[in-house]
């Protein structure tokens, strides 16, 4: 059975928490039955689960980690572990319930703490999940992913002044945050909003401050193809000073979006 992947969680990850360095191995090429000499049977049992996890087997690697928490109950990292596949199957209350063990076993545990946050997100519980993603980066300030959740919550709760100052610190943190899918181990990150056009707008707006204008182009165009219905205002927006006279900025400025261009086919009809 097939499930929907409705978050960008870097099940690679996991499979690396579980293995020595020297033998780290991509879940593509590992199998099934992967061991080592060198390996405990505890981190054998756990890479074997990881590699369930990173078939989208969720159900089957809830069941490993099980196995594993029988003897390590409070184990954070399998207690998220456990959380994220669940919350791959929606089910919302068990994922929380485990983010919340693991953050009770280990209170410093920022992942789980933003995940928790993506449930309450998912909750619609705007407020909720802000304070989630801020008591995370209270305990590291270097996970680009996180601020991009906070600042997915602000756009939802129409605090945008929050949101461009918090995807601004995710780009200072990582360059390449909106256009990968990694993380800092099993941390989720929300990839679903209300209003797609608005979002990819503040993202535009982003990069320009920046100087970025190949980029600010291409949010650009993906908020005028969204749906983003106030492309005018970029113009005389000092946010997009820099970036405002590029031929790539200017092409999307001055192209008609498709809905429009079908809307006045219409109405001539």
């Amino acid at each position: 059975m097939r499930y929907p992947l409705l978050f960008a969680i870097p099940l690679v990850c996991l499979l690396a928490s579980s293995v020595p360095a020297q033998q780290q191995v991509p879940a593509s090429s590992a199998p099934p039955d992967a061991t080592n000499s060198t390996m405990t049977p505890r981190q054998t049992a756990e890479l074997r689960a990881d590699i369930l996890m990173a078939r989208k087997e969720f159900p089957d690697a809830i069941r490993a980690y099980d196995q594993i928490l029988k003897e390590s109950p409070n184990d954070a990292e399998v207690l998220n572990k456990v959380g994220v596949a669940y919350q791959q199957l929606i089910d919302l209350n068990r994922a929380e319930h485990y983010y919340k063990r693991a953050v009770k076993a280990d209170k410093s545990f920022a992942s789980a703490i933003n995940n928790v946050g993506t449930v309450e997100y998912e909750k619609k519980h705007w407020g909720k999940a802000i304070g989630y993603y801020k008591k995370a980066l209270d305990v590291r300030t270097d996970m680009a992913s996180v601020y991009v959740n906070l600042a997915y919550a602000y756009i939802e709760d129409k605090k945008y002044p929050e949101a461009m100052d918090t995807f601004g610190k995710a780009l200072q943190v990582d360059p390449t945050v909106f256009e990968s899918k990694g993380g800092n181990g099993a941390v989720v990150q929300q990839r679903n909003t209300s209003d797609p056009g608005l979002l990819d707008f503040f993202i535009a707006k982003t990069y320009a401050l920046a100087g970025n204008a190949e980029r600010t182009a291409h949010y650009l165009k993906r908020a005028r193809d969204g749906g983003y219905k106030d492309l005018a205002s970029v113009t005389k927006d000092p946010a997009f000073a820099k970036v405002i006279k590029d031929p790539r900025v200017q092409e999307v400025l001055t192209v008609t979006p498709s809905y429009e261009a079908e809307g006045r086919k219409s109405t001539s009809n």
